[in-house]
């Protein structure tokens, strides 16, 4: 009998293992399918986050080349102005010495007698003509006074000229 209940069900057999190979092969292609769909998911989102960085760091970048030029434009404008006022320092250095050199000059005396003559004109009546230790003349009237000391010329000289004290050092 046992053979005869196998022979029996050998067909119910093959049609079960058949309908289980098929409902396998379907749940395997579902899985597959799902599994690419997934995968392609997973790809368009990565690319999307890949653009997405790209982007930003493109942003970013260029923020920071911008705050990097500028900080470069800011350093390079402070060392101008540092060379500028480096050469106004060192002219007037030059002039005090230079001026520092004229009462030993010839014609030292005709400039004092000029110089004491303007300042006790501007000064007015009355006014006092003193010699100044540093050269040239002070002149006092009152309330008045006039400083023609040559380092106080020389100062107001310098001071005149402004901005176009920048055309002696610049080509």
């Amino acid at each position: 009998m046992a053979v005869t209940q196998e022979a029996a069900l050998a067909p119910v057999r093959a049609y079960l293992l058949g309908a289980a190979r098929r409902e396998a092969g379907r749940i395997v292609a579902d899985a597959r399918a799902e599994a690419a769909g997934i995968v392609g998911q997973a790809r368009r989102d990565g690319e999307a986050a890949v653009a997405a960085a790209r982007s930003e760091g493109r942003a970013r970048g260029a923020s920071l080349g911008a705050a990097e030029r500028n900080r470069g434009r800011s350093q390079a404008q402070s060392i101008v102005l540092a060379a500028r006022r480096a050469a106004e320092v060192r002219l007037r250095e030059q002039v005090m010495a230079a001026v520092a050199r004229l009462p030993g000059e010839v014609g030292y005396a005709g400039l004092m007698a000029r110089l004491s003559w303007l300042a006790a004109d501007a000064a007015g009546p009355g006014a006092t003509v003193t010699p100044s230790p540093a050269g040239g003349v002070v002149a006092r009237s009152g309330q008045v006074v006039v400083d023609c000391s040559l380092p106080r010329l020389a100062d107001q000289a310098i001071d005149a000229l402004g901005g176009r004290v920048r055309e002696l050092w610049t080509p």
